[in-house]
């Protein structure tokens, strides 16, 4: 058992940029670059290991192949492996869209739903989110909104800065908007349904919208988003650890690294680490792994202690 360097799955949508192969060097093909998936064994977007016994296969083949203890205690809960992890670069406004709820997505579409988190990494002066609505809406005046062209009149714009912490349950509209660097904990699903997209042409034609189905799911009420990371920092075994969120799904942290700390990866948990920003190095046993900035790093449940050296700022992330 040791720690496992993922290969990013990217994207190409028509909103990315190119700032994930600059700013995190993460080696691309497309022109634009708007996603990079860290962590992920969704079929639309595998992992592949890049060092050990397992390299060039792919992270659902070795959980296949290792048992549902290498995932840990807490995964036990869920049918499949529970997260999906992503560095995302909104170059422009990426659509205005909902997730639906597990039982909705369950029924209708044969997988999960997304509740999910977005932490800002980077952004532009004034950049902004859409939350939700900026007042209560019925279904009547939702489905009016949308076929009137008015809907953005109606949403809640979110001014956004680094360190903001966005939680974002199912059923919330919501929208990245452009000049946002971010990175994204969210259930293993990739279920959406668009609701506005700019009048935007992909080839020629529009992109698909999914009107009805954002309609049953949408929650109404407006709900406040304040940006603020659920705990605060503190110091302790040589690093500073913020909760950013928890939630029954997944739990995300910030540990900022100034020399070097010790992490264990115990039988509750497997444990993420994406790494945000400076560089470091994760040792265990004789495997020696790089934590430079925007690499990703699965360690496997009860593997242990492992340790972190350099100044380096990751995102860590159990369930």
């Amino acid at each position: 058992m040791v720690p496992l360097k993922l290969k990013p799955a990217l994207k190409d949508y028509i909103w990315g940029g190119n700032r994930l192969p600059r700013v995190f060097g993460i080696e691309s093909p497309y022109d634009k670059t708007a996603e990079a998936w860290v962590l992920s064994c969704h079929p639309d977007g595998e992992n592949e290991i890049e060092n050990g016994a397992y390299a060039g296969r792919t992270l659902s083949d070795v959980l296949n192949n290792e048992g549902r203890a290498y995932c840990g205690k807490h995964s036990e809960a869920f049918d499949f492996f529970p997260v999906l992890i992503k560095l995302i670069d909104a170059k422009d406004d990426l659509s205005v869209q909902v997730h639906p709820s597990d039982a909705y997505a369950l029924e209708h579409e044969g997988q999960y739903g997304k509740t999910e988190a977005w932490y800002i990494l980077d952004c532009e002066e004034d950049a902004e989110i859409i939350y939700g609505f900026s007042r209560d809406l019925t279904k009547e005046e939702f489905r009016a909104a949308i076929e009137q062209g008015t809907l953005l009149s109606c949403v809640n714009r979110v001014k956004v800065k680094p360190g903001d912490l966005f939680f974002i349950p199912s059923g919330t509209l919501h929208a990245i908007c452009k000049g946002i660097l971010l990175a994204e904990v969210q259930q293993n699903s990739n279920v959406t349904y668009r609701v506005y997209d700019y009048g935007r042409l992909q080839n020629g034609k529009p992109r698909q919208l999914h009107i009805e189905k954002a309609i049953d799911v949408t929650n109404l009420s407006a709900v406040p988003a304040d940006g603020k990371p659920q705990g605060e920092p503190e110091v302790k075994n040589g690093c500073t650890e913020t909760l950013l969120a928890s939630c029954n799904l997944f739990t995300m942290r910030r540990l900022d690294v100034e020399e070097q700390t010790t992490v264990c990866a115990d039988n509750s948990s497997f444990v993420s680490f994406v790494a945000i920003d400076g560089n470091g190095v994760l040792c265990h046993g004789d495997t020696v792994l790089t934590l430079y900035k925007g690499e990703s790093i699965f360690l496997p449940a009860g593997l242990g202690d492992v340790e972190i050296l350099g100044k380096v700022s990751l995102l860590v992330t159990t369930v």
